[in-house]
Protein backbone atom coordinates (compact mmCIF):
# COMPACT_ATOMS: atom_id res chain seq x y z
CA UNK A 1 0.00 0.00 0.00
CA UNK A 2 0.93 3.92 -0.18
CA UNK A 3 -0.58 6.99 0.09
CA UNK A 4 -2.80 6.65 -3.08
CA UNK A 5 -3.62 2.86 -3.81
CA UNK A 6 -4.05 -0.20 -1.31
CA UNK A 7 -4.19 -4.24 -2.80
CA UNK A 8 -6.35 -6.34 -0.40
CA UNK A 9 -5.33 -9.62 -0.65
CA UNK A 10 -6.92 -12.26 0.67
CA UNK A 11 -4.95 -15.32 1.34
CA UNK A 12 -7.18 -17.73 1.95
CA UNK A 13 -8.83 -17.65 -1.66
CA UNK A 14 -7.54 -19.95 -4.60
CA UNK A 15 -7.27 -19.06 -6.85
CA UNK A 16 -6.02 -15.44 -4.74
CA UNK A 17 -8.59 -12.82 -4.91
CA UNK A 18 -7.77 -9.01 -5.02
CA UNK A 19 -8.88 -6.11 -4.39
CA UNK A 20 -8.32 -2.63 -5.30
CA UNK A 21 -8.86 0.66 -3.32
CA UNK A 22 -7.85 3.66 -4.36
CA UNK A 23 -7.38 7.26 -2.72
CA UNK A 24 -9.98 9.75 -3.90
CA UNK A 25 -7.31 12.39 -4.34
CA UNK A 26 -6.09 12.57 -7.53
CA UNK A 27 -3.02 14.27 -9.12
CA UNK A 28 -5.20 16.70 -11.44
CA UNK A 29 -7.14 17.39 -8.22
CA UNK A 30 -3.75 17.92 -5.99
CA UNK A 31 -2.67 20.31 -9.11
CA UNK A 32 -6.44 22.43 -8.91
CA UNK A 33 -5.91 22.42 -5.42
CA UNK A 34 -2.85 23.70 -5.10
CA UNK A 35 -3.53 27.14 -7.61
CA UNK A 36 -5.76 28.08 -4.51
CA UNK A 37 -3.72 28.02 -1.89
CA UNK A 38 -1.02 25.23 -0.34
CA UNK A 39 -3.09 25.25 2.90
CA UNK A 40 -6.22 24.12 1.25
CA UNK A 41 -4.43 21.22 -1.04
CA UNK A 42 -3.32 20.76 2.92
CA UNK A 43 -6.23 20.25 4.43
CA UNK A 44 -8.08 18.94 1.32
CA UNK A 45 -4.91 15.95 0.82
CA UNK A 46 -5.38 15.62 5.03
CA UNK A 47 -9.46 14.82 4.37
CA UNK A 48 -8.80 12.61 1.21
CA UNK A 49 -6.38 10.81 3.30
CA UNK A 50 -8.73 9.98 6.27
CA UNK A 51 -11.00 8.81 4.17
CA UNK A 52 -8.99 6.32 2.35
CA UNK A 53 -8.01 5.25 5.68
CA UNK A 54 -11.88 4.54 6.33
CA UNK A 55 -12.46 3.08 3.49
CA UNK A 56 -9.37 0.54 4.54
CA UNK A 57 -10.43 0.21 7.57
CA UNK A 58 -14.14 -1.07 6.74
CA UNK A 59 -12.29 -3.35 4.53
CA UNK A 60 -10.14 -4.56 7.05
CA UNK A 61 -12.77 -5.35 9.90
CA UNK A 62 -13.69 -8.51 7.89
CA UNK A 63 -10.65 -10.42 8.46
CA UNK A 64 -9.14 -11.54 11.77
CA UNK A 65 -5.36 -11.46 10.41
CA UNK A 66 -3.90 -8.62 8.27
CA UNK A 67 -0.58 -7.87 7.11
CA UNK A 68 0.16 -4.06 5.86
CA UNK A 69 3.01 -3.76 3.50
CA UNK A 70 4.64 -1.62 1.00
CA UNK A 71 7.47 1.43 0.44
CA UNK A 72 5.44 4.34 2.06
CA UNK A 73 4.63 4.89 6.04
CA UNK A 74 1.38 4.92 5.03
CA UNK A 75 1.05 1.56 6.43
CA UNK A 76 2.10 2.94 10.17
CA UNK A 77 -0.40 5.74 9.39
CA UNK A 78 -2.93 3.43 9.25
CA UNK A 79 -2.13 1.17 11.86
CA UNK A 80 -1.91 4.22 14.64
CA UNK A 81 -5.89 5.28 12.71
CA UNK A 82 -6.69 1.92 13.11
CA UNK A 83 -5.37 1.27 16.81
CA UNK A 84 -7.52 4.11 18.11
CA UNK A 85 -10.94 2.39 17.33
CA UNK A 86 -11.59 -0.43 19.69
CA UNK A 87 -13.79 -2.30 16.30
CA UNK A 88 -9.89 -3.37 15.81
CA UNK A 89 -8.54 -4.70 19.17
CA UNK A 90 -9.93 -8.20 18.09
CA UNK A 91 -7.84 -8.32 14.82
CA UNK A 92 -4.18 -8.56 14.64
CA UNK A 93 -2.54 -6.60 12.49
CA UNK A 94 1.20 -6.95 11.59
CA UNK A 95 3.57 -4.12 9.90
CA UNK A 96 6.51 -5.36 7.36
CA UNK A 97 8.16 -2.63 5.00
CA UNK A 98 8.41 -4.04 1.50
CA UNK A 99 9.80 -2.07 -1.86
CA UNK A 100 7.58 -1.74 -4.40
CA UNK A 101 6.47 -4.98 -5.86
CA UNK A 102 4.62 -6.79 -9.07
CA UNK A 103 1.29 -8.29 -8.02
CA UNK A 104 3.19 -11.80 -7.89
CA UNK A 105 5.29 -10.83 -5.72
CA UNK A 106 2.78 -9.53 -3.68
CA UNK A 107 0.94 -12.71 -3.52
CA UNK A 108 4.92 -14.49 -3.02
CA UNK A 109 5.26 -12.25 0.13
CA UNK A 110 1.71 -12.41 1.62
CA UNK A 111 1.90 -16.12 1.17
CA UNK A 112 5.11 -16.47 2.49
CA UNK A 113 3.87 -14.52 5.45
CA UNK A 114 0.97 -16.04 6.55
CA UNK A 115 2.44 -19.91 5.71
CA UNK A 116 5.35 -18.61 8.20
CA UNK A 117 4.72 -21.04 11.79
CA UNK A 118 7.41 -18.76 13.36
CA UNK A 119 5.40 -15.53 13.10
CA UNK A 120 4.62 -14.05 15.96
Amino acid sequence: MDHANAHLIEFSAEPIETTSISSDFTHEEKADTLGKSEYTMHNKEQQQQHAFYKKLGNAIKQYTDVLLFGPTNAKVELLNMLKEDNAFSDIKIEVKDSDKMTDNQQYAFVKHHFENPHRI
